[in-house]
């Protein structure tokens, strides 16, 4: 038996989630930052990209919410999901991200970026010229190197793949062998300047690779699991983490292409994370929030009139399907969509955003109920995802907060 779909108002009497975005928890919604201070104490502006795909940019957000420095944050287009911004540009003439201005001078390159903040706020329990501080960000960069190697140039032979997997294993060996060498999970005594740096990338390697490459970074290595785990216990980091789907289609235009080894447990992995089941992907393990659903239906709802109006189908259409999907996400039962929705769905399923969108689990919640009520219709997939660029995504369609 299925159920008609809730009105919008419904649907909207159904969630009172909120967040306070300038003093509460990590988020990616912000335009300020005051962590219970004044406006008058900000010194610094982060201009960063609008989705938090950029992983320099996320170290410097991420830095910035550990230390609780008060500022503002300008959101700018990255080049492979729009047009820069003529005004970034006439202050960023190379328009990289991130930037930062602090105390009105323009700073780019995000370890200089950090190295400046540093002699202004103060070291984050060590600083970037640390000497403790130093080989791991030598690490950090080996780790890098052997990363692209492996996942950014099409093989030759199944040999030049194992020659790549193996040189990458062999820095991952060193880097658990860094994490053996402390009494607690992070890459120093206690959480620092040098986790901070090895976020980012870390974050889209576990992605990247265990859908690309079959590879799941985090569940072969029990230290980097360990460090993992205990990013995930800092509410900072959950407000900037990203997960499986966004990054593996988010990286390709960002990295000149991601590509696929063929093998069965990579093909099995990339089933999982393009049509789920999400929730058990090893991209999160803390407990999932009782609020998941209630802020996936709230960021929806907030949403919904350029949500409806980028979609491929047409709007009457996709409404009533999306409610449907949303009808069951909040109440279980099932609600029949439209005829010829099933690619209307899948659509918007490929692309949530995380966490520009919303949180993790929120995302895995609200996928669910898409690819559920979808599949009530039909195996129709949307419009694919792009492979050199993602103007699927241009920041204009969303400029609501």
């Amino acid at each position: 038996m299925t159920i008609a779909p809730l009105s919008w108002q419904e649907l909207a009497s159904l969630t009172n989630f909120q967040i306070d975005t300038v003093n509460g928890p990590t988020n990616a919604q912000a335009q300020l930052r005051l962590f219970g201070q004044s406006e008058s104490d900000i010194r610094v502006t982060l201009y960063r990209d609008n989705h938090a795909w950029c992983p320099y940019c996320q170290k410097i957000w991420l830095w910035l919410e550990e230390k609780q420095i008060p500022y503002r944050i300008k959101k700018v287009t990255m080049f492979c999901y729009g047009k820069k911004e003529d005004w970034y540009k006439r202050k960023v003439r190379s328009g990289m991200l991130p930037a930062i201005e602090l105390d009105g001078q323009i700073i780019t390159e995000s370890d200089d970026i950090l190295v400046a903040l540093e002699q202004i706020f103060g070291v984050l329990e060590w600083g970037m010229q640390d000497p403790t501080v130093l080989p791991l960000r030598r690490l950090e960069r080996l780790l890098f190197r052997a990363w692209c190697n492996w996942l950014c140039y099409r093989t030759r032979s199944p040999k030049e793949e194992n020659y790549n997997r193996d040189q990458f294993k062999e820095i991952v060996s060193l880097v658990e062998e860094a994490l053996d060498n402390t009494p607690g999970p992070y890459f120093l005594d206690e959480f620092s300047t040098a986790d901070v740096i090895f976020t980012p990338y870390v974050e889209r390697m576990n992605a990247s690779l265990y859908y690309y490459k079959g590879y799941s970074l985090r569940e072969l290595n029990p230290h980097l699991s360990l460090w993992f785990d205990a990013m995930e216990s800092r509410a900072t980091y959950r407000g900037t983490q990203s997960d499986f789907h966004t990054h593996v289609h988010d990286l390709p235009p960002q990295m000149g292409g991601c590509w696929e080894n063929g093998e069965p447990q990579m093909l099995i992995n990339k089933a999982k994370v393009d049509n789920g089941p999400w929730l058990g992907l090893p991209d999160v393990t803390y407990p999932e929030p009782e609020t998941s659903r209630g802020e996936a239906l709230q960021r929806v709802v907030k949403h919904r009139d350029n949500i409806i109006q980028v979609n491929p189908a047409k709007d009457s259409l996709f409404d009533e399907a999306l409610r449907c999907a949303l009808t069951y996400m909040m109440t279980g039962e099932t609600c029949m969509p439209p005829s010829g929705s099933d690619a209307a769905l899948r659509y918007l399923r490929d692309r949530i955003s995380v966490p520009r969108d919303m949180s993790i689990y929120a995302a895995k919640r609200l996928r669910e109920a898409l690819e559920t009520t979808a599949t009530l219709v039909g195996d129709a997939q949307g419009k694919p995802i792009p492979f050199n660029h993602r103007r699927d995504q241009n920041p204009a369609n969303f400029a609501k907060i």
